[in-house]
């Protein structure tokens, strides 16, 4: 057993995991704070300074909040549904290239061939923890909730998945290392494949539940759909695995899109130097605030979609553009192979 490599992917996982939690607190009072100024409000302002500190309080309230399971759930689907829902968000980002090199390690925890293949694999199941959520509660609003997230995310992982694929036409390689070099001597694929990046973008907020797509929790109709009956930690897992997938989907937008690691005009001789692995890292991370921020700033200034007109979307309207999408970028790549 190599215990070199070993060690080093143990360490890889946790420098991504530790930071990924503190992400995840920090986009709620991001939010929180975004939509404060939106509305011409403040925001929390009283706990650490400039309310900093209210990510840890929220935190530690939602430890002390009573764990109630009602008796009338299914108790296992009921515990395992939370769960279900965080992991696969985790998962994705084994294989984001969240750097070049630091040092002589690559700083993508598992660089496999078929990254983008495993990516949406894992994506898919996070399905799974809210139909269970809606399930298990026995409640008519829960159960309404659990079948349109099912509904709404199988109708736009089609077109999502469809969209990337004139990316991996254009690199010729399903690794997600391989399609940061390929933007590192052509440019960013944002410039060569435009629609693939809005057909991405939008069904990336649709399979995050986000508004305008947020039919599963639908507080107006649902109360709060899936996790109506919901409490304590088992409600925060929830609510932490919408923002990890949020950021995941960040990651996945800047590593296929916007040159992932990648800074324009900018080639080093030395690439291996501490200095430039970390200056890439923050690059990664200062694209990926930027979708975050859309993120928020969309959910506080769009109105939902009716259910009838999200599912036209993404069937009558993403689904054929991404074939067509396809076939262009088939047919200029057969004539330029001539």
């Amino acid at each position: 057993m190599d215990w070199q490599f070993l060690g080093f992917s143990l360490l890889k996982i946790v420098c991504v995991i530790g930071p990924l939690l503190g992400m995840v607190a920090y986009s709620v009072m991001l939010e929180r704070k975004l939509s404060a100024a939106i509305q011409d409000r403040i925001g929390p302002n009283r706990v650490g300074l400039w309310g900093m500190a209210q990510p840890l309080a929220d935190g530690i309230k939602s430890f002390l909040k009573e764990d109630f399971t009602p008796s009338y759930v299914r108790k296992i689907y009921f515990w395992l549904a939370p769960a279900i829902t965080l992991i696969p968000a985790f998962l994705t980002f084994a294989v984001i290239p969240f750097g070049n090199m630091l040092g002589q390690q690559k700083m993508v925890i598992a660089d496999l061939n078929v990254g983008v293949l495993y990516t949406f694999g894992i994506v898919s199941l996070g399905v799974y923890g809210i139909v269970l959520a809606g399930y298990a509660s026995n409640s008519k609003y829960s159960f309404l909730g659990g079948i349109r997230s099912s509904a709404q995310m199988i109708s736009y992982e089609i077109a999502m998945g469809m969209s990337v694929i004139p990316i991996f036409m254009l690199a010729g390689s399903l690794n997600l290392s391989k399609v940061i070099s390929f933007q590192a001597e052509h440019g960013w694929l944002i410039v060569y494949c435009p629609v693939s990046f809005v057909i991405f973008l939008v069904s990336a907020f649709a399979e995050t539940n986000r508004l305008p797509f947020d039919m599963p929790e639908s507080e107006t109709e649902l109360v709060g759909g899936y996790h109506t009956e919901y409490s304590s930690m088992k409600f925060a897992l929830f609510f932490m695995g919408e923002y990890a997938n949020m950021i995941a989907a960040s990651a996945m937008m800047v590593t296929l899109f916007l040159g992932g690691w990648t800074i324009p005009f900018f080639h080093p001789q030395d690439v291996n130097s501490i200095g430039i692995g970390f200056l890439y890292i923050g690059a990664f991370l200062l694209k990926m605030l930027i979708f975050m921020v859309f993120f928020i700033w969309i959910r506080w200034m769009l109105p939902r979609f009716r259910y009838d007109q999200l599912m036209d979307l993404g069937w009558k309207k993403f689904l054929p553009v991404a074939l067509a999408n396809i076939f262009l970028y088939a047919v200029i790549l057969w004539i330029r192979a001539r």
